[in-house]
């Protein structure tokens, strides 16, 4: 469990691909070297296990699932992550709760300044779109933020230049991929409905 407040940035060292999916090796700095093997790191959004580490070093694997269903896939080496340490249970929670599922892969449609910071319009996978609320929290890449505006198919986040500096979000550009994950207490809520119509 995460809260979508992200700790660090990383740098894809290496990636190995098979038909069996891949490994990919991370440079993380202070953060990395204070990750131990076997922990969960939420990387862009995706919960991952570190399985080796080495100093500031720490690599991960995904299974093809997990290169289908979020934007990893896309990564090459050089590319950054945004990087967040599983929850303890007497953390503070600055952000909202995030599971690391990513639920779908958004596309990035705008990208415009706005004050000192950016407008960002994102078009959702239509099936997520229900669940996405105005002032309602989402996690894009595994960051934490409340939706700004709702309008037809897309959803609009206002970023502070905090977020734009500290996150990969700041690299958002028009056909960008993004990871979404919806709110988990609306997947609840629409399980209960769903149930007491039954």
């Amino acid at each position: 469990m995460f809260s979508g407040i992200v700790e660090a940035l990383g740098r894809v060292e290496r990636i190995d691909r098979t038909a069996k999916g891949a490994t990919i090796t991370i440079e993380a700095g202070a953060f990395g070297r204070r990750v131990r093997a076997s922990e969960s790191v939420c990387t862009s959004g995706v919960c991952l296990t570190v399985v080796k580490k080495r100093g500031a070093r720490f690599t991960v694997q995904l299974v093809p699932e997990t290169l289908r269903v979020t934007s990893l896939g896309g990564l090459r080496a050089g590319s950054r992550v945004d990087l967040e340490a599983s929850l303890r249970l007497n953390s503070l929670i600055g952000g909202h709760l995030v599971v690391g599922h990513v639920d779908g892969v958004g596309i990035v449609t705008q990208f415009d300044r706005e004050g000192t910071g950016r407008r960002i319009r994102i078009r959702p996978p239509r099936e997520l779109a229900k669940y996405i609320a105005l002032k309602g929290s989402v996690a894009v890449n595994g960051v934490s933020l409340t939706v700004a505006r709702v309008t037809g198919d897309t959803f609009e986040i206002a970023l502070i230049p905090y977020t734009l500096s500290h996150t990969t979000l700041g690299d958002a550009a028009p056909g960008a991929r993004v990871n979404i994950e919806v709110d988990l207490i609306a997947r609840y809520v629409e399980r209960l409905l769903a149930a007491r119509r039954h």
